[in-house]
Formats: structure tokens, sequence, C-alpha cells
């Protein structure tokens, strides 16, 4: 097994012993005679699974029984539209912190159900920040205060908890859920594609407060797209091998010291690539400084020239998926929590030596 440095924004690098205890399931799961795959999502087994996948998730996160868990599909962006379906109508305003590719896609989705206000937006500067709570001007009665936490394509992260003077939050953490501990007490909802930072490819996951989703409009919303639906029970088929391999990894992460642990090596690892950048002009980051995010590092060369000579050259040392966003440009770095410090360190090592070689 060869198995390459992978830097990959999404679907992205997941734990190898993840992946092979999953190989090992594969075929036949618990001497059933069958696999995962091939149960029924109504069976004791799936269910035993889909029910640990959530009790781990609110224990990692700290979470008690004021919070639903579920697993639907569609991705972040179902999340986009059935948000504002849910909870924002006709005559109400919602705020949307626009800081990236992600929160603009989800304005125009919102904008569709009632009236988007915007209480901050880096577009003008090509989304290289993100707010503090001073710059914020937020709505004085929004349904909800929208923000995406970790922006995978700029390359910035909020640090801290946007303060919304009580309005619920509501947070596309797609890209940094579970990357380091946090104070959900204001949120009403959080979501995420599990491709990230959790599982596979194929499920979404979405906690949300049960006291928020009592507010949810249920009039003229499809059955299958409001949250009480599918707060009840397991409404249709979930992503039954994708929620089993999201179980996997919540058990790995339990396994390695829950986010304590998780916060801090994925500093690291974000310490070791930055400080290389920053080491002099050879390499720049693209963000500012005290935006950047510890998951996903964008930066680029001095002279753009070298572009496809360090691209080329990073894939012969087994470096794969670094390069940036088309509408960014430059260079990506995803470190999300499976990535491990072996990978950051050759990159670090392989980014001095195209240095010396080429400066």
């Amino acid at each position: 097994m060869n198995r390459v440095h992978n830097f990959s924004a999404g679907p992205a690098v997941l734990p190898t012993e993840v992946l092979e205890k999953a190989q090992n399931e594969l075929t036949e799961y618990k001497d059933k005679g069958r696999s995962i795959m091939e149960m029924s999502h109504r069976s004791d087994e799936y269910e035993a699974i889909d029910q640990q996948a959530k009790d781990r998730l609110k224990s990692l996160l700290g979470l008690g029984d004021a919070f639903k868990v579920m697993f639907l599909q569609g991705g972040a962006s179902s999340q986009f539209m059935m948000i504002p379906f849910n909870f924002l109508s006709e005559g109400q305003t919602a705020d949307y912190i626009d800081t990236g590719r992600w929160s603009n896609k989800a304005i125009k989705e919102a904008n569709i159900f009632g009236t988007v206000h915007r209480p901050f937006s880096s577009s003008d500067t090509g989304y290289d920040r993100v707010p503090t709570n001073d710059q914020l001007q937020l709505s004085e009665d929004a349904a909800y205060v929208h923000y995406t936490s970790n922006n995978t394509v700029a390359g910035t992260q909020f640090h801290d908890i946007p303060e919304t003077n009580g309005v619920p939050l509501v947070c596309d953490a797609s890209s940094d859920i579970l990357a380091k501990p946090m104070d959900l007490s204001n949120f009403g909802l959080i979501y995420a594609g599990a491709q990230k930072n959790m599982g596979p490819a194929g499920v979404t996951v979405v906690i949300i407060r049960k006291d928020f989703m009592a507010k949810a409009n249920t009039e003229d919303v499809p059955t299958i797209l409001q949250y009480k639906t599918h707060g009840k029970k397991i409404f249709n088929t979930p992503p039954v091998f994708n929620v089993y391999m999201v179980n996997l990894v919540l058990e790995w992460m339990q396994k390695k010291g829950g986010l304590d642990y998780f916060k801090q090596y994925n500093e690291k690892k974000a310490a070791l690539l930055y400080d290389e950048i920053d080491k002099d002009d050879f390499y720049q980051g693209i963000v500012e400084k005290d935006s950047r995010s510890i998951m996903n590092a964008t930066f680029e060369l001095q002279n753009d020239d070298l572009n496809e000579k360090f691209l080329n050259e990073a894939e012969n040392n087994n470096l794969y998926t670094i390069k940036g966003h088309r509408s960014v440009g430059g260079f990506r770095v995803s470190m999300y929590n499976a990535c491990p410090r072996e990978s950051v360190e050759k990159l670090v090592g392989f980014m001095q030596d195209f240095r010396s070689q080429n400066y």
C-alpha cells in the first residue's frame, strides 16, 4: 500500500485505521453474513450504529438533551435552502455574515424566502478576513444570524463565536466541525457536510436545538424538508454506509482524546506550515493573519511562473491536491483532523527545498 500525503479540501483524508476497520467489516458486519450496506435501515444493527454515532457526536461536543442530531443528505448546499424554508418567511429578516463563496451561496437561497441583511461582508477585498464582533452591524429583529465558521476556499476561520445579543446562531461548520471545543449554548442549528472533518461524502450532519426547531414553519414546507419530520424518527432511507463511517471516525476521535486533543494537534500542524510561509517573501499568505484558518491554509508564490513547477514537483514527492480553488488561485493545504502531522512535515520540507533551488 502506497498512501500519498493527501491535502484534499473534500472529500478529504480519512484515518487509516478507520479505513482498515471498514475494510475488515465490508463484506460481513458482526458475523451477520452480509455487509452493513445490505441491511435494512430499520434493522437493529443499523439503528444501533445510528444512535451510537449521535451519542458520540453529542459527547464530543458536550451537548445534552436540548439538542437533536440528524443525519441527512444533500450536503451543506441543501441546508442553504432548508434553513430559510423552515425559519425565514416573507416579512422576516435573517442576518447572513458574508465571508466567502459558501456564505454567499447560502445568501442567494435565503433571498428566495425572506429578507437577508448582511451585517458584514469581506467580498470587496476578496474574502480575505472575517469580522470581529465590533464590526458586525446586526439587525434589530433578525430571525437568526448565519455564519460560515471556516471558509474552505478563502482559507479564513472565525476564532471567536459571533456575539448576537441572544439571537439564535446558525452555523455552516462543514470544514471545521470537531476541530476544537465550542460553546454551543447560543446556537439554534449547526450543520456540516461530513466529507471534510468527519467522514465520507454523502451524509450531512444537522445539530438543532429543540426549542429552535419548535419555531420552524411547517406551512407549505414539504414533509421531507421539515426539520420536525426528521426530529421525530429516521424518516427515509439514510446513507447507511456513510453514517457507519462517521461512527467509526467519531470512535477514533474519542480514543485520540477528544476535541481538546485535536485543537492542540491542529494548531501545531498549522503553525508548522504558516511559519514556513512567513519565513520570507518567497511564499506569501493570501488572507489576513488574524483570520487564518487552521484547517485550510492558502498561499501563493511570489513568482507565478513557478506555480506549475511547484505542483508537479510536489506530486513527485507524493504531496497531492494542494492547488488552490479556481476562484482564488495559488495553493491550498487542507489539514483536517485526520491529516497526519507527518504529512505537513513532509510538505514543509519540500517547500524548504523548493525555495533553496528556486529563490
